[in-house]
């Protein structure tokens, strides 16, 4: 049995990490500050003798007890809401939340796995994005303490590793979905199935050409899963490489759930990116992975969950603590 910390534990990707590590029969810490988590998440491991939770600021100090064998630094906002609100906050998580846990990992001798994204890509000028692609990102821009965020996290955990030998992955995740996202939270499949479940017309910023690749979290999972499993510690993409407008999307949202809601248009946002679509070609060839879920089957879970909300938790908008404390 494995002794395991993932911080950002209470958000999306972070509970179902859990969920796998728990199953593989692993004792799991899940670590969260709650600015952008939900304990919802993580109420049915709660009572369970392998799991333990600390509401904790990773940008703080970190001190875990006993060994550790592995780090899942998840933390951070990552949707525009969040981290457009939360600025400072985005890249505090990202560069000495980071730097805190790397020690952390050096101490315990665990191995050491950020989240990156493909953000760090910006808007790209190569398509589909491989992993050697530097980028061709806006450091300035509001979407810039995302983007730097995560391109510091990659650059630091490789000075760990080439300086200190520290044991080290790098997964960089695209758009992913299912079970446990929340609404209103500015990222695309939340905010169209909120709109259709509200009754609410469909909103498209520009025109609707620009492109996501969607990768369901099972899959997602299993690809994070399998490369902090491997031997390769350079980035690797983990993602769905099947490519849609986002125009097309919008019109299966209106089919699958059954409504008549018009889509309406809105100015894109700076720098948002026109295309992703993640080159995969390294987790088939090293990892063995490539999704296995269709979109359509992802869609259908994913609606069938967001329908189980209650109307308060539809209709409310987005309500974080933003005091002062977390503005730092």
């Amino acid at each position: 049995m494995k002794r395991i910390l993932i911080t950002g534990a209470a958000g999306f990707l972070g509970s179902h990490l859990c969920d796998r590590f728990i199953a593989e029969g692993h004792h799991v810490i899940g670590m969260d500050n709650l600015i952008t988590g939900d304990l919802k998440n993580l109420e049915h491991l709660m009572q369970l003798e392998r799991f333990d939770f600390y509401h904790h600021d990773v940008t703080k100090f970190v001190h875990v007890p006993g060994k550790l064998d592995y780090i899942l630094h998840f933390a951070s906002p990552a949707s525009p809401i969040d981290y457009l609100k939360i600025p400072i906050q985005t890249l505090k998580v990202g560069a000495l939340g980071t730097h805190n846990l790397l020690g952390l990992a050096k101490e315990k001798n665990a191995r050491f796995m950020i989240a990156s994204t493909s953000e760090i890509y910006g808007d790209p000028l190569v398509h589909p994005q491989t992993e050697e692609y530097y980028g061709n990102v806006n450091t300035i821009g509001p979407r810039g303490v995302y983007d730097e965020a995560k391109r510091f996290q990659e650059s630091i955990t490789m000075a760990y590793h080439r300086f200190h030998g520290l044991d080290t992955r790098i997964v960089r995740i695209f758009n992913t979905y299912g079970p446990r996202m929340r609404l209103n939270d500015g990222r695309v499949i939340p905010a169209f199935m909120g709109q259709a479940l509200r009754g609410e017309d469909l909103t498209v910023f520009g025109d609707g050409s620009q492109t996501r690749s969607f990768c369901y979290v099972d899959d997602e999972i299993e690809g994070i899963y399998r490369l902090l499993m491997s031997d390769y510690t350079l980035p690797m993409n983990i993602g769905n490489p099947n490519e849609i407008t986002i125009k097309d999307f919008a019109e299966e949202i209106v089919k699958l759930t059954g409504t008549d809601q018009k889509i309406i248009y809105k100015p894109l946002p700076k720098d948002d990116p026109l295309q992703r679509q993640p080159d995969i070609t390294k987790a088939k060839e090293i990892l063995g992975w490539e999704p296995k879920v269709g979109r359509e089957e992802g869609m259908r879970k994913t609606f069938e969950y967001f329908k189980t909300l209650s109307k308060h938790e539809l209709q409310k908008t987005e309500h974080r603590d933003f005091s002062d404390r977390n503005k730092k």
